[in-house]
């Protein structure tokens, strides 16, 4: 499989988790975690989350940051360097830190964020060496919001 086809795979779970969020009254986000060590052929789901904010009273309970924890807590240890997260929406400053912390070796997300995105407001919040793709299911993941956001009005 070619890696923009497996990036696609894993971004229609961060979606399914977002539409989930939204079910339940959440912004919907929704995160990833695919285990892939250098060499292999194809990842490994370990971890999948959406935000949990309004339901645990928590404004750390962000997609990303459940679903470092739940991939970390499946590995074993609070490194992830053959791990790509893949969430809806670009990370804020907050997860962006975690990320660098947990050492991912990839973030990929759907769509930028342009007042909370980390790029604007920290741009090396991340990892030295973690590289990042953007734009992999945008439209998607725009039309999630969207629909979401609208609902509310």
């Amino acid at each position: 499989m070619k890696q923009g086809e497996e990036d696609e795979k894993w971004m229609r779970l961060a979606l399914e988790e977002a539409r989930d969020a939204a079910t339940e009254g959440e912004i919907p986000i929704g995160a990833v975690v695919v285990y892939r060590p250098e060499g292999s052929l194809a990842g490994k789901l370990i971890a999948q989350a959406h935000n949990r904010v309004e339901a645990l009273h928590d404004p750390t309970a962000h997609a990303e940051m459940l679903a470092i924890t739940t991939a970390t807590e499946y590995l074993g240890g609070k490194y992830l360097p053959d791990c790509i997260l893949y969430v809806s929406v670009e990370p804020c400053t907050m997860c962006a830190g975690a990320m660098r912390w947990a050492q991912l070796k990839q973030v990929v997300y759907g769509i930028g964020e342009p007042k909370f995105g980390y790029s604007r407001l920290a741009p090396q919040a991340l990892h030295p060496k973690c590289k990042v793709r953007g734009g992999v299911l945008a439209d998607e993941a725009a039309r999630i919001m969207q629909d979401f956001f609208s609902s509310k009005r």
